[in-house]
């Protein structure tokens, strides 16, 4: 196939097209995959980094609510929708897939104008406006939990990094504990708040060192780059700047204190690993629902970050570390959600559109196709 993904900014449209397009390469090693993207965004690194080639666009950010920014999206919308489309017409892309984000919404409109299928995937609970305007051109669309309110949106989970979604923390368990440092026999509670830290976590949990060392348990502590200064190793408390391994990270974890971001909601499931999600307050509040599912399940507990002090996880996290029957529980309930194959799941959803649209083709005689519709 030939296909463009368009996943450009956050991580949280990127990584899902990355291990998208892994799956394909696997399916298809001589598929042609471009991603699509801006300047700003990540993909700018990552992309190349996994050796697939991308193709920019100018953004289109949409604002939510009454400004003047209003007034200029229509002519920035006609221009990026006009070299999208150069982009899928000069690849002879057979397929678009759109993750969401500044991208997707003028690839969509792309694909349309120039007669491709589209493939959509929303990995929040509450899906963004490209992603709800998108849905409305095909019947082939992807969420990542239960619930979500999109049309023709069927649960697949959110493709994820090989490493995590071939993880078998038992079995990886001793290695990972040993690569970070900690002893292998204790409990351990890995904690970490994105890239930068979160300084409600990071101020949590220093306040509470003390006594979870006197539960019985260790720390692994991801506390962002520009924290790590602040922070002193000590025997059953390990700080780092930033973990590249997560598959390690998750596999010397029995409990995670973490925020509630799509992929790591999605990650956490996969693996069976039970957590205390703290969502950011931010937003509209996308982190909270994307945890929910989980929650619900068994498998996490929900504390509001202002509700997150150090009482607050002295009284009710760390009783959760003594008990390793409720742990296992909730492992158990979380890994129950999880989803593993979401991105050889886009993979066969890519095959279907591709494989309607030429019998439509075929079948109306006008070389078009409705997108979907």
């Amino acid at each position: 196939m030939k296909v463009v993904l368009a996943g450009g900014g956050t991580a949280g449209h990127v990584e899902p097209a990355l291990a998208t397009a892994d799956a394909l390469r696997r399916a298809e090693p001589d598929a042609q995959i471009t991603m699509l993207g801006t300047e700003r965004g990540l993909e700018t690194r990552l992309v190349p980094e996994r050796g697939y080639d991308l193709e920019l666009i100018p953004p289109v950010p949409l604002p939510r609510r009454l400004t003047v920014e209003l007034v200029r999206i229509p002519a920035r919308m006609r221009g990026s929708v006009r070299q999208a489309a150069t982009v899928l017409r000069e690849r002879q892309a057979e397929v678009l897939v759109g993750f969401g984000g500044y991208v997707a919404l003028p690839a969509y409109l792309a694909a349309r104008r120039v007669g491709i299928p589209i493939v959509v995937h929303e990995a929040n609970a509450r899906p963004g406006l490209a992603n709800r305007i998108g849905a409305r051109f095909t019947s082939h669309v992807a969420v990542a939990s239960p619930g979500v309110q999109l049309a023709h949106g069927e649960h697949v989970g959110i493709p994820l990094r090989r490493s995590i979604a071939l993880l078998d923390r038992s079995a990886q368990r001793a290695e990972a504990r040993a690569f970070f440092g900690l002893e292998p026999d204790k409990r351990t509670l890995l904690v970490f708040g994105g890239s930068q830290g979160a300084r409600r976590l990071n101020d949590t949990i220093m306040a509470a060192v003390d006594a979870v060392l006197d539960a019985g348990a260790q720390i692994l502590h991801a506390v962002g780059a520009g924290n790590i200064d602040s922070v002193t190793a000590r025997p059953g408390y390990v700080p780092v700047p930033y973990i590249d391994r997560m598959d390690l990270a998750y596999a010397a974890a029995d409990l995670v204190l973490c925020r509630a971001g799509a992929i790591t909601c999605a990650e956490l499931a996969a693996v069976g690993l039970p957590a205390v999600y703290v969502p950011l307050p931010h937003g509209n509040g996308e982190q909270r629902l994307n945890a929910e599912p989980t929650v619900s399940a068994g498998g996490g507990v929900l504390i509001r970050d202002s509700d997150l002090t150090p009482d607050e996880f002295i009284g009710s996290v760390v009783p959760l570390l003594r008990d390793a029957d409720r742990l296992r529980t909730m492992g158990a309930a979380a890994a129950d959600l999880g989803r593993r194959d979401a991105d050889d799941h886009l993979v066969r959803m890519m095959r279907h559109a591709v494989e309607q649209a030429s019998g439509s083709d075929v079948n109306s005689g006008d070389g078009t196709d409705s997108g979907g519709q």
